[in-house]
């Protein structure tokens, strides 16, 4: 019987090509993976997330304040119960896309939060004929959290919509956009109003 053994040092070198070219690919993926622009459509989706999460929490932060303020003009103008219900309804909508489940909209959150600012703007045309209310105190701390907060969403939907903006038009350009459709990645949605009804809401103005 005749025994076929290989050299050892063909196993050697077997073994040393092996790890060589284990190297060649370690070292060229990443450059592989950069060149069909792979890692930069991971950070601009990245970056397109963080933002939104700001929005959601200043969103959420807007909704927690409603409750409060409904109660102290409650107590100041039980009478304006049309007004209040309908911001009490508007915050509930807002909440609602807030715990979408699978994950907020940024389309339905712009719409249920221009709903809840046109709500608060007709709120702030009946509470002029109540003084005392005007002049609360706690109802002026409510006043100054709520436009601070207004103003943070305000700032967060302009950081939101540049990154989407940044990450869409680079998803569609070549080379990434061959990358994008073998992974998956698709265009994000812009924080903007689509309702018509809601574009045209008021805005609040408290300070009037």
């Amino acid at each position: 019987m005749v025994t076929n053994v290989i050299p050892k040092e063909h196993v050697v070198a077997f073994f040393r090509q092996s790890r060589r070219r284990a190297m060649i690919v370690a070292l060229t993926l990443p450059l592989a993976f950069g060149a069909c622009g792979y890692n930069s459509i991971q950070s601009y989706d990245e970056q397109a997330a963080q933002a939104k999460q700001n929005i959601d929490a200043q969103l959420q932060r807007r909704a927690d304040l409603i409750p409060n303020l409904v109660n102290t003009v409650k107590g100041f103008a039980a009478q304006e119960e049309k007004v209040l219900t309908e911001v009490t309804q508007a915050r509930a909508g807002l909440v609602g896309a807030l715990q979408k489940p699978g994950g907020s909209d940024p389309a339905e959150l712009a719409n249920a939060n221009a709903q809840l600012t046109g709500a608060l703007g007709r709120l702030t045309v009946a509470i002029e004929a109540y003084p005392e209310l005007k002049s609360n105190e706690n109802f002026l701390r409510l006043q100054d959290e709520l436009t601070g907060t207004e103003n943070r969403i305000a700032v967060s939907r302009t950081d939101y919509n540049n990154a989407v903006r940044q990450y869409n038009e680079y998803i569609r350009k070549f080379p990434a956009v061959l990358t994008a459709k073998a992974t998956g990645a698709k265009s994000r949605e812009y924080f903007e109003v689509t309702d018509a009804a809601a574009r045209v809401a008021p805005t609040v103005d408290f300070s009037k």
